[in-house]
């Protein structure tokens, strides 16, 4: 089962990782690769923020529903086209959503894809 992790970590250890991230460059030191498969938030308010129920939702409907086309996924969940598309651009842009685009007739659509099963909450204390 393929899962994404939201990490919960205080700004400074960000910043601490970012320093130690920075000097490393400076000096021609290797970076290790981040993991692709992990979205950071500084609080658990930022995080609740971003996975409203409203995108929880649409997650959940392309996981289980795998709808054709992005104007679909809005009219299966009855919302706005419009929000349903904005709130896909930002679960991309963190990966949580992928978009393929398939031909239909003399066009293309976008179909979207939720590329895991669950999501895993990892809290530094």
């Amino acid at each position: 089962m393929k899962t994404v992790t939201f990490s919960i970590r205080p700004l400074s250890n960000v910043m601490a990782d970012f320093a130690e991230t920075f000097e490393a460059v400076r000096t021609g030191r290797r970076i290790p690769r981040a993991r692709r498969d992990e979205v950071g938030f500084t609080s658990l308010e930022a995080a609740r923020n971003f996975l409203t129920r409203e995108r929880l939702a649409l997650l959940r409907t392309i996981r289980l529903r795998h709808p054709g086309s992005l104007y679909e996924l809005a009219k299966m969940l009855k919302r706005d086209f419009k929000n349903v598309q904005e709130d896909i651009r930002i679960l991309e842009r963190h990966g949580l959503v992928r978009i393929a685009r398939e031909p239909r007739g003399k066009r293309k659509v976008k179909v979207p894809r939720v590329p895991f099963e669950e999501i895993a909450l990892k809290i530094a204390i």
